[in-house]
C-alpha cells in the first residue's frame, strides 16, 4: 500500500553531492530496488501468512507478530534511520540496512519455527529503518533539483509498479515453490543493490545533523512494542494477565516519557514545535485513522481470500492489482485538486470515498465471483485512495515553513507506519472475539460430539484455519466447515464496519481541522 509524502521526502531536500549523467541510472535503480525490497516484503508476507499458519501451525495470534515483529521497528526507528544517514554518510547507511536486510531475509527463509521467524522479521525492520529512508535521502542529495522531477517521477512509478506486483509473485513462489522463497529472493537482489552503491553511488552528509535521538528511538520502540505486545497477548491471556497489564503499562508510560523527552532534546526525532499547526495536526490525525483502516484491511482480506474463499495464492496476490494501479494512474489528476479546490474538499471526499469502498467489503458472503464480490471494493477504494494521498502530502508540505518540510514529511510517513501497527494489534483482538463469538453460537444449534467442540473451541484463535476434527461423518464435518467460515465472515464484516468508522472519522478531522487553504507558515 502507497504511504503518503514519500515523494515529499524526495522533493524537501537539496542536492548536497550532484552525480554524473551516467551514474544516475544506477543510482537511481538502486534507490528503486532498495525501497522496493522494503514495500514489498511489507505487503507481500500477508500473502504467505495461511501458508504458515499451515506450515508451522501458526494461531493468528503468531502471524501477528509476523506482521508486528516487522513493522515495529521499521516504525519506531525509520526517522532515526535518515538521522544516521545525514550525520554518519547516507550511503553508509543504506549500505548498512541493505546487508541488514539481506542476512534477515536468509534467517527468515530458513526459520524452522514461527518464533524464529518473528525474530528474523524484527531485525528486517531493523535493516528497513535504515534502508528506506537512505534510498530516498541518496536520490534527493544526488540529484540537481532541475533533474529530480524526473527522478522522482521515475522512482515513483516504478515502486509502484513493484509494489503491485510484488504480491502477485510472492503468491505464485508460495504456490508454486514454498512461502521461504518470498524473504529468499531478496538476497539476489540485495547483492546487486550493494555492488551498484558501492560503484556509484556517491557518499554524502548533512553538516546541520550533529546527533541522534537515540533515547527518543528507544523509548519510541519500547513504548510501541509494550502496547502491541499488550493488546495481542490479551487474546490468550485476558486483560487481568500480569504480561498484559504490565506490557501496556510499561508501554504507556514509555510514550508519555517521550513526548517529555522529545519536547527537552536540542535535536529531538520528532519536534514538537511542528504540531502548532493545526493543518499539520490535521493531516497527521487523517493520516492515522485512515492507515490504521487500511492495515487491519490489508491483514485479513488474503486470509479471507486464501482460507475462506478457496483463491490460489497467486490470485489472493493479484486481487488488490485495481487499487494500486488506480492510485498510480490518478495521482497525477489528484495533485491538481489542491490547486483548484483547496485541501479541505479532497481530504474529505477521499476518505469518505474510501468508507463505501470498506462497506463494499463488509457486504460479500461466501460464494460469488471475484468481478461481482471483490472488484468493486477495489475500484471503489483506490478511488478513494488516490483522492487522498497527493493532497494530504501537499498539505503536509504546505503547513511548515521550507527547512521543516523534510522532517515533517518523515513523521508523516511514520505516523502510517504506526498506525497499522497498531491497528492490526488492537482490532485484530476484536476480530479474534467476534469469529469466537460466532462460532460458539454456531455449535450450540448443531449436533456435534461434546469433544468435538471442545477440541474446535480450544483451536478458534487460528481462525478460519481450525481443523475439523477427525472422525466426524461428512455431513457434520460440512456443516462445521461452514460454520467456520460463516464465523470468519461475521467477524470479516465487523472488522470492515470498523474501517468505516475509521476512515469517516479520518474525514471529520479534515472537515475540523485542514483550512481551505494554507496560509504562509513560520513555526521557526
Amino acid at each position: 500500500m502507497k504511504l503518503p509524502c514519500d515523494e515529499a521526502v524526495l522533493k524537501s531536500k537539496h542536492a548536497i553531492a550532484p552525480c554524473s549523467a551516467e551514474a544516475r541510472p544506477w543510482i537511481l535503480g538502486a534507490a528503486i530496488v532498495g525501497s522496493s525490497m522494503a514495500f514489498i516484503d511489507g505487503t507481500v508476507v500477508n500473502v504467505a501468512l495461511p501458508a504458515l499458519q499451515t506450515k508451522l501451525g501458526a494461531t493468528v495470534v503468531d502471524v501477528q507478530w509476523v506482521v508486528e515483529a516487522y513493522g515495529l521497528f521499521l516504525g519506531a526507528l525509520i526517522l532515526v534511520g535518515g538521522s544516521a544517514g545525514d550525520l554518519f554518510g547516507r550511503r553508509r547507511m543504506f549500505l548498512a540496512g541493505v546487508a541488514v536486510f539481506a542476512i534477515a531475509s536468509a534467517c527468515c527463509g530458513l526459520a524452522a519455527t514461527i518464533h524464529q521467524l518473528v525474530i528474523a522479521r524484527a531485525a528486517q525492520g531493523v535493516g528497513a529503518a535504515f534502508m528506506v529512508p537512505g534510498s530516498l535521502s541518496i536520490v534527493s542529495a544526488s540529484f540537481a533539483e532541475k533533474d529530480r522531477g524526473r527522478a522522482i517521477g521515475t522512482w515513483s512509478g516504478f515502486t509502484a509498479i513493484t509494489t503491485a506486483l510484488g504480491p502477485v509473485l510472492g503468491g505464485w513462489l508460495i504456490e508454486h515453490a514454498s512461502w521461504r522463497w518470498v524473504f529468499f529472493i531478496n538476497i539476489p537482489l540485495a547483492a546487486v543493490v550493494i555492488t551498484v552503491s558501492l560503484k556509484h553511488v556517491p557518499e554524502s552528509r548533512s553538516v546541520g545533523t550533529r546527533r541522534i535521538d537515540w533515547l527518543g528511538a528507544l523509548l519510541a520502540a519500547l513504548g510501541l512494542a509494550g502496547l502491541v505486545t499488550g493488546f495481542i497477548d490479551a487474546t490468550r491471556f485476558g486483560w487481568t494477565h500480569p504480561v498484559v497489564l504490565g506490557s501496556l503499562i510499561i508501554g504507556l508510560s514509555c510514550l508519555l516519557l517521550f513526548s517529555v523527552v522529545e519536547a527537552n532534546s536540542n535535536s529531538p526525532m520528532i519536534p514538537l514545535s511542528l504540531f502548532k499547526s493545526t493543518a499539520f495536526s490535521g493531516a497527521n490525525f487523517l493520516t492515522f485513522f485512515l492507515y490504521s483502516a487500511l492495515g487491519i484491511f490489508f491483514f485479513l482480506f488474503p486470509l479471507n481470500l486464501i482460507q475462506v474463499h478457496g483463491y490460489s495464492a497467486t490470485a489472493a496476490g493479484a486481487a488488490a492489482l485495481p487499487l494500486i494501479l488506480l492510485m498510480f494512474l490518478l495521482s497525477p489528476w489528484s495533485g491538481g485538486l489542491v490547486s483548484k479546490h483547496g485541501p479541505r474538499l479532497p481530504l474529505i471526499g477521499g476518505p469518505l470515498i474510501a468508507t463505501a469502498g470498506f462497506l463494499l467489503f463488509a457486504m460479500p458472503s461466501l460464494g460469488g465471483s471475484y468481478w461481482v464480490t471483490f472488484f468493486p471494493g477495489f475500484v471503489v477504494l483506490g478511488i478513494g485512495m488516490a483522492v487522498s494521498v497527493a493532497p494530504l502530502t501537499t498539505v503536509v508540505m504546505g503547513s511548515v515553513n521550507q527547512d521543516s518540510a523534510g522532517t515533517a514529511s518523515g513523521i508523516n510517513n511514520a505516523v502510517a507506519r504506526v498506525a497499522g501497527l497498531l491497528a492490526i494489534a488492537v482490532l485484530g483482538l476484536a476480530m479474534i472475539g467476534a469469529f469466537s463469538f460466532h462460532l460458539n453460537r454456531s455449535l450450540e444449534s448443531l449436533t456435534v460430539p461434546p469433544g468435538a467442540t471442545t477440541e474446535i473451541q480450544s483451536n478458534e484463535i487460528r481462525l478460519a484455519a481450525v481443523e475439523i476434527p477427525a472422525g466426524l461423518d461428512s455431513g457434520t464435518s460440512t456443516a462445521l466447515q461452514t460454520a467456520v467460515y460463516q464465523a470468519f465472515v461475521f467477524g470479516f464484516r465487523l472488522a470492515m464496519l470498523i474501517c468505516v468508522a475509521l476512515s469517516m472519522t479520518s474525514a471529520a478531522f479534515a472537515w475540523w481541522m485542514i483550512p481551505a487553504k494554507l496560509p504562509p507558515l513560520d513555526l521557526g
